[in-house]
């Protein structure tokens, strides 16, 4: 089986633990998730199955959408509601500044992600080593918000939705604001709705699911390998080259519209072959496959 499921995950969940659900009621082995999302957060989280896994790093780098709440007054070890408190503010801001101090963090910004990740620092992940009560000194990291759009301000708290690049923490983002506004922020609710081209209307839940392994149908909501890839530019390869392409034999190209260097969907004989460069070896133009899916002869 070979495929990503737009899977729905619910709170409690970690993305490992989807993974687990997936390779089992699939009966599958190679299965992997395209980027982690709180255990305590709800959404979208696309699994990759078999050959699929292949295109995990792909998916991970594509734009993310939220819906967040924000609760100003109080900072939290983790960034989010389910933290210890370990500071508190009595500063009363109002809703125009909260609104302005939200949007001021539109475009390239500089982030440090929270202590409490699982991004590594020395081969440990950070939330182990907060664990431990150890605090590393973290760098700024560019990540870029394309858009953030305010739902509804309240007294001391904001429900908006943003879209962002990869590596962009939400909860990091609350606290960010916070410290803008004078105060303190935490995340109170985090939703994704939108991973690429895999939105929430889509999603399937765990129960659904279950219902459908259970039915031997898990195949009716499993996305082609290709579907994942929309963003990557079509290339149509002449028939005769098949054998060749499938093996992984570089194809001389007469044809200088294609750009160098860039990644594309390589198609042949009507099927999706894999992912494929355009490189100037010895002066001519040759497309190389990086991932092939077909098995070659």
């Amino acid at each position: 089986m070979d495929g990503i499921i737009n899977v729905f995950k619910p709170s409690g969940m970690t993305s490992h633990d989807v993974v687990s659900f997936i390779r089992k009621k699939a009966c599958q082995k190679k299965v992997g998730h395209t980027g982690t999302l709180d255990p305590n957060a709800v959404g979208v989280l696309p699994i990759c199955l078999g050959r699929a896994t292949k295109i995990a790093q792909f998916l991970s780098d594509d734009k993310k959408s939220y819906r967040c709440e924000l609760m100003l007054g109080k900072q939290t070890d983790t960034q989010d509601r389910y933290g210890k408190i370990i500071k508190t503010s009595d500063k009363k801001v109002n809703k125009e500044e909260i609104y302005n101090a939200i949007n001021s963090f539109r475009g390239a910004i500089k982030q440090i992600p929270p202590m409490y990740s699982a991004l590594k620092h020395n081969g440990k992940k950070l939330y182990e080593l907060a664990r431990e009560g150890k605090n590393i000194e973290l760098k700024a990291r560019d990540v870029f918000i394309y858009n953030i759009d305010i739902v509804h301000i309240g007294e001391q708290s904001a429900l908006f939705d943003v879209e962002c690049s990869k590596g962009t923490y939400i909860r990091s983002l609350c606290n960010d604001i916070g410290e803008i506004l004078g105060t303190f922020g935490y995340m109170n609710f985090l939703l994704r709705s939108k991973v690429g081209i895999f939105d929430i209307n889509s999603a399937k839940t765990v129960e659904e699911i279950d219902e459908m392994a259970q039915k031997h149908q898990l195949e009716c909501i499993l996305k082609p390998i290709d579907y994942a890839l929309y963003n990557f530019e079509k290339f149509i390869l002449n028939d005769i080259h098949y054998k060749r392409i499938i093996n992984g034999v570089k194809i001389i190209l007469n044809d200088s519209k294609y750009d160098i260097n860039k990644l594309y969907r390589v198609y042949c004989r009507d099927t999706f072959i894999g992912i494929g460069k355009i490189e100037i070896i010895n002066n001519r133009k040759l497309l190389k496959m990086q991932k092939v899916f077909i098995k070659g002869d």
